[in-house]
């Protein structure tokens, strides 16, 4: 939210400098993400100065060129060498004298030194309007009036506006701060607890008569859906003159971001900004039938709105139609192209109404229009205001377009809202904040934020709540306005903390996560968070049949809930390397998304994402690319750290992997990895190798166990080794062999390593050779032959069995 400084203090009976109101406003919640010093004309025309032009004479070396001298009012007179063909004795100009910055329009800034033009000295600058920032002109000068003296700042002449704007970081439920006036009242309530009084008030603007019409122009409302628009007032004016607003209306539209358009548009901007009530101005010759009627039109109306586009309407969608029944308006978002005010429009139906804030922000998002009227209805306008805002925006139009009221003030209200009210204690509101507040202050801050006190007793009150508020329906939110108006960091800080202890569950989810990440961490991976909504066209159509697809989309790209985390990781591999950063580990915890057959899913998953090289090249070595092997070996390090131990690894037909394994774990598959796909890598614009690994985090912990730590002694009996050379089947995984082994019962075997693998045409046809080490222990004694033989041999029969191998001697 941007706020301007003198706008401001418009309505605040005290001014603060900009440094102390940034201090109230952050204090009282509404926090100031940055203070700047807005200047309608760049560097408001500091250091120059009026002067007269005392000599006017041709230059001697150029025929453009002229010598003058100017009497600044401040000694002898400056010698300027002037290229403007206006230029003559007797004028009064703006002279740039030595040493001072001027901002020309559209160029850099320059500043004066003393120069030689064609051998003759020139001691300043006599200035275009367009060379100092008050114009578009370059034809020559600008000659100024002739009473002005010589000498006199042209600041104090022309008098730039300066200004100071606020950039407020408003939470979504302040709805009541989105105004100048909104603001002030905080402002307010904050010096009338700080001197404890509730003399401050907002200086809400005059509304003044309006003049009245000769000739009426009737115009009659009517509301068919009440549900979405409770409340709807409009006035009629007549001969109204659109052209561009005075300065003072465009310097505070300008000073906060607005640009200024004519002055019917700029003032109702202008009064969303000074009340937070989105209004809107209708070409009356448009309003065909003289008649406004508020409803929904049927399913897939085209409507042109006001960036000329054609929109299919839903019939959810409410519309300001005219007797025709044609639509002049998406409701509270966005103007038709046919009713807008134009350069020739004469007569205008004003418009001032309270539309559902549910209805709005569904119509805003499934139609793409994020306007400032929207995000006002969207979160809850002041339906009491709604009048007020019609009054002072029809005021000013009387005053700055010539216009005369043609109809009394149309105000359908047929359901009159009725004031939240809201119960609560002291004691709840001491518990809660953890500050003793004295019941006065409660009250005193509550009055000055416009709350109405029912009833009270002893031990607390019901207030009414300010329909400025609509986000107030608890106690808890009378406390965070009671907390906030005294200053959150007026809350007191305990001298001690009383806690109850408390058991986890185990396994404990987070200290598993942090051990995980501490692990990839210190091994050179970085952590990244992807958007878990992503874009559907990643996917196939059988995917998409079991997505959550999002009702109303911020954007045609983020439509789905993603069902993988595959794509959004590629997304941010694919920017990475379009910035040469082409060596990337990342690991990431989040979230996958489904719809079941009774609502929806989600599953926790750590991924890891590998591309590059795993080895910078030295001196020492060569660089060597990131393969399968490298992916695996990190997969069984991270399973190894949870304990899993008897891993079977399965291949798989995962779509968008190629080799595509999967891990299980008491017949669960917990990890699926391998490399992805060259058609899913062309998707994202990758040209490299790119390594993947999901592991089913839910899965994951389902299956840990708690289990203690048992620290034991190197064992002080030698290991044996034995080697075997297999001849397999080239189908034969070495996956197989190790599960093969497993099922050879014996606490013995320690552990299995694949060591060579040989292919030869000697070995025979389809056939590969693997050499694969056993390491055999007893912690207790030291192992016989006879004891490793017996295991050996069971050994060579399973593999005989089941893998047909042969043991080559």
């Amino acid at each position: 939210m941007t706020i301007s400084y003198n706008w401001l203090c418009d309505y605040l009976p005290v001014k603060p400098t900009p440094e102390e109101l940034s201090t109230i406003l952050t204090r009282i919640g509404l926090e100031v993400e940055s203070l700047e010093k807005f200047e309608a004309v760049k560097g408001s025309l500091a250091g120059l100065v009026i002067g007269e032009v005392l000599t006017a004479e041709q230059h001697p070396n150029a025929d453009k060129l002229r010598l003058t001298t100017v009497n600044t009012g401040n000694g002898a007179p400056l010698h300027i060498v002037c290229g403007a063909p206006n230029v003559a004795v007797g004028q009064k100009v703006v002279v740039a004298p030595i040493g001072v910055t001027i901002y020309p329009i559209g160029g850099e800034p320059l500043t004066m030194k003393k120069a030689k033009i064609r051998g003759e000295e020139s001691q300043g600058m006599i200035c275009a309007e367009d060379e100092i920032g008050l114009g578009n002109s370059h034809d020559g000068i600008m000659v100024l009036d002739a009473a002005l003296q010589p000498g006199t700042p042209a600041s104090e002449v022309f008098r730039p506006a300066q200004d100071h704007i606020f950039e407020i970081g408003l939470t979504p439920n302040r709805m009541d701060a989105m105004s100048h006036v909104g603001v002030a009242k905080d402002v307010c309530a904050f010096l009338n607890n700080i001197e404890h009084t509730h003399k401050y008030q907002v200086i809400l603007p005059e509304i003044k008569a309006l003049p009245v019409a000769a000739t009426p122009l009737a115009i009659s409302v009517t509301i068919e859906n009440t549900d979405a628009c409770p409340r709807y007032s409009g006035i009629s004016i007549t001969g109204v003159q659109v052209a561009p607003s005075p300065e003072w209306l465009k310097t505070h539209l300008e000073a906060i971001g607005v640009r200024p358009i004519n002055n019917i548009v700029d003032i109702t901007n202008f009064i969303l900004h000074e009340t937070g009530q989105p209004l809107h101005a209708f070409d009356a010759a448009a309003v065909k039938g003289n008649a406004v009627v508020v409803k929904n039109l049927p399913q897939g109306t085209p409507f042109i709105t006001l960036d000329e586009k054609e929109r299919k309407l839903d019939e959810t969608d409410l519309m300001i139609c005219n007797g025709a029944g044609e639509g002049m308006c998406i409701a509270g978002v966005f103007g038709g192209i046919h009713s807008g005010v134009t350069d020739t429009t004469q007569n205008i139906f004003l418009e001032s109404a309270f539309f559902s804030a549910g209805g709005i922000r569904t119509t805003s998002f499934r139609h793409g229009l994020r306007t400032d009227a929207a995000s006002r209805f969207e979160k809850g306008v002041d339906i009491s205001n709604v009048v007020f805002a019609l009054q002072r925006a029809a005021s000013l139009i009387c005053e700055l377009a010539g216009g005369k009221a043609a109809s009394e003030i149309i105000d359908i209200y047929p359901v009159v809202k009725h004031k939240t009210e809201v119960t609560t204690t002291y004691a709840y509101i001491r518990k809660l904040s953890g500050s003793n507040y004295p019941a006065e202050k409660i009250k005193n801050i509550l009055r000055s934020l416009g709350f109405n006190i029912l009833s009270e007793t002893a031990e607390g009150l019901r207030v009414s709540v300010p329909y400025s508020k609509p986000d107030i329906s608890l106690p808890a939110d009378l406390v965070e306005e009671v907390m906030r108006i005294d200053g959150l960091d007026n809350i007191e800080i305990p001298s001690r903390v009383t806690i109850s202890p408390a058991i986890s569950a185990q396994p404990d989810g987070e200290k598993v996560k942090e051990k995980i990440s501490d692990y990839l961490a210190g091994n050179g991976f970085n952590e990244i968070f992807t958007n878990s909504i992503t874009n559907s066209k990643y996917f196939t159509p059988e995917v998409l049949e079991h997505t959550v697809k999002m009702m109303n989309s911020l954007t045609v790209e983020l439509d789905i809930m993603r069902p993988s985390m595959l794509e959004t990781g590629l997304e941010s591999i694919s920017y990475n390397l379009n910035r040469k950063n082409e060596d990337l580990f990342f690991f990431e915890f989040g979230k996958t998304y489904r719809v079941k057959e009774k609502g929806y899913g989600e599953t926790n998953h750590l991924v890891l994402y590998l591309t590059g090289k795993k080895t910078a090249e030295t001196w020492m070595h060569k660089a060597s690319p990131v393969d399968f092997y490298f992916l695996k070996g990190f997969v069984s390090n991270i399973l190894r750290q949870l304990g899993y131990s008897n891993l079977q690894w399965v291949e798989s037909t995962d779509p968008g992997l190629q080799p595509a394994w999967e891990i299980k774990v008491k017949n669960q598959v917990v990890v699926t990895l391998g490399g992805v796909t060259t058609q899913k890598l062309k998707q994202f614009d990758i040209r490299q190798p790119v390594w993947y690994a999901t592991f089913n985090w839910d899965k994951i912990l389902g299956l840990l166990q708690k289990s203690d730590n048992f620290y034991k002694e190197i064992s002080r009996f030698p290991a044996v080794r034995r080697d075997l050379a297999l001849v397999l089947d080239k189908e034969v995984k070495f996956a197989a062999v190790e599960a093969a082994a497993r099922t050879v019962k014996s606490q013995l075997l320690q552990e299995i390593n694949l060591f060579d693998v040989f292919e030869s045409e000697k070995l025979g046809a389809n056939k590969k050779s693997y050499a694969v080490s056993f390491t055999f222990l007893d912690t207790q004694k030291t192992l016989t032959d006879k004891e490793i033989d017996g295991v050996m041999d069971k050994l060579v029969k399973t593999f005989e069995t089941q893998l047909q191998a042969e043991i080559r001697r």
